[in-house]
């Protein structure tokens, strides 16, 4: 595919899960891909190349970013969940920085590369951005807010011909929902409740964001599109 073919992006917490699905596709699709974790990333392909990344350290994230001259996609996929422990406060504030504060500090640092061509942001919400999780509170709350701040930098950045979209994942299997997959019980009542009758894959969540960065959806800003097989209809 050459849909992003000449294209520089970059994926945050693309080291792993439904962040190293997206880093693939994107690269599949011709970009130049700089995947940004703090974990060790396994991506081989020739396009792409790794950067230590903190995104809760203003530092990391200026360094990230340092000598880069063209950046045309920007995809927000670092994240953190600590199921059960999030009512602690420290625990609920740590978690809000990486996701929320995380996800700004890269859309700020990233803005001035982007506006030079009319780039795009993708950021990676999730269907608990829609209603709440009783186990996780500053999860549901930092990615009800990721949904929001897609919406007002979308507006805000609009001038600058930055278009700024998110995707809101579904049950994806990857190493975070394991635990989940492994519980029969709730694994079935997920499957249960999804139309698609099945987990997602992060290639499902791929494709949309490939989408989403394209120039096919070149009219469109300040979208949460749902990527759940249906989960939020049932």
């Amino acid at each position: 595919m050459s849909l992003l073919h000449g294209r520089t992006a970059f994926v945050s917490g693309g080291a792993s899960g439904i962040g190293a699905g997206i880093a693939a596709a994107l690269g599949e699709a011709g970009a130049s891909v700089i995947v940004g974790d703090l974990l060790p990333s396994s991506a081989e392909a020739a396009e792409m190349r790794s950067v230590r990344l903190d995104v809760a350290d203003a530092e990391s994230v200026a360094a990230a970013f340092a000598g880069l001259d063209r950046l045309d996609i920007l995809v927000n996929a670092a994240g953190i969940i600590r199921r059960a422990a999030e009512y602690d406060l420290d625990t609920f504030r740590q978690v809000l920085d990486v996701n929320l504060t995380g996800t700004m500090r890269l859309c700020t640092a990233a803005r001035p590369l982007l506006a030079r061509g009319g780039g795009a942001i993708v950021n990676i919400a999730s269907m608990l951005s829609f209603f709440g999780g009783g186990l996780a509170p500053a999860y549901s709350a930092s990615k009800g807010a990721v949904a929001q701040l897609t919406k007002s930098l979308a507006i805000g950045w609009a001038a600058d011909g930055i278009r700024v979209n998110a995707v809101a994942p579904g049950w994806i299997a990857t190493n975070l929902t394991q635990p989940l997959q492994d519980d029969a019980a709730r694994a079935a009542a997920i499957v249960a409740r999804t139309p698609l009758g099945r987990w997602g894959r992060p290639e499902d969540v791929a494709g949309a964001v490939v989408f989403l960065c394209s120039d096919a959806a070149a009219f469109i800003t300040g979208v949460v599109l749902p990527v759940d097989g249906g989960y939020l209809v049932a």
